[in-house]
């Protein structure tokens, strides 16, 4: 089963599913589509769905797509060609993802930051746990080819889609399709964060971290799994929040 088909559900429709909550809905669309593209599940060229049907899939009206899409264009994420064949396509672009993901760092408090990251540890290590007692021997195949992708990927952009990809996959392991869906969000929203080049995300030292944490899901040990997913996920909040305050210093 292709990594982002997970049991029924998958992770561009986990994504893009009706917005729920109040707030502004543009602002909304335009961060679930953004999500969609940092996260790499809406690749470079895509063309996104008719207006009507994005619309509707999102639960918002074609205005407010429209207003949304506008948005995006300014940002440099989409663009529209106009007449035969034409449509709104995806422009996702490692310079226009990574300066969109440091403009949200900057806007985020560390309060604010600190907040979405013990949401992280709480669902990673719950993922985690469960993944030990419930996964296959097909969820760690899996699990494993994402490690070896991250150890044979040199290229920064493509290695950040497969750590985003094998934390999904976790979760997809547990077999709970709300801490997949809860996963899939929050990987779109620190997943871009996490590998800015200011943080200086080692590769290697990731691959490694995934591979004690399989070894611990196909050990059927949820403990250790839970420590090793909380643990790495505390690392990264705590490297983001450094960031975050030698932003607000410059």
């Amino acid at each position: 089963m292709p990594i982002d088909q997970l049991g029924g559900l998958t992770a561009l429709g986990a994504v893009l599913s009706p917005l729920d909550g109040g707030g502004p809905r543009t602002d909304a669309v335009v961060q679930r589509i953004s999500a969609a593209i940092g996260l790499g599940v809406m690749v470079d060229g895509e063309q996104l769905p008719p207006e009507l049907d994005l619309a509707s899939q999102l639960g918002v009206s074609t205005v407010t797509l429209r207003e949304a899409l506008a948005v995006l264009r300014n940002e440099g994420l989409v663009y529209t060609k106009r007449g035969r064949g034409g449509g709104s396509f995806v422009k996702a672009s490692a310079d226009v993802v990574q300066s969109n993901s440091l403009t949200r760092l900057q806007q985020l408090s560390v309060e604010e930051l600190r907040d979405i990251g013990d949401e992280h540890f709480a669902v990673s290590g719950a993922a985690a746990a469960l993944a030990a007692r419930r996964s296959l021997t097909t969820d760690v195949a899996r699990l494993r080819g994402l490690v070896t992708r991250m150890r044979e990927t040199a290229e920064p952009f493509q290695c950040r889609r497969a750590d985003s990809r094998f934390h999904i996959e976790v979760a997809v392991s547990s077999q709970s399709s709300r801490l997949t869906r809860t996963e899939v969000s929050l990987q779109a929203e620190l997943s871009a964060m996490i590998w800015l080049p200011q943080v200086a995300v080692d590769p290697a030292a990731e691959a490694d971290s995934h591979h004690a944490l399989v070894d611990a899901i196909e050990a059927e040990n949820p403990d250790l799994a839970r420590e090793l997913a909380e643990f790495h996920s505390t690392t990264h909040l705590r490297s983001l929040i450094k960031l975050r305050m030698e932003l607000r210093n410059e």
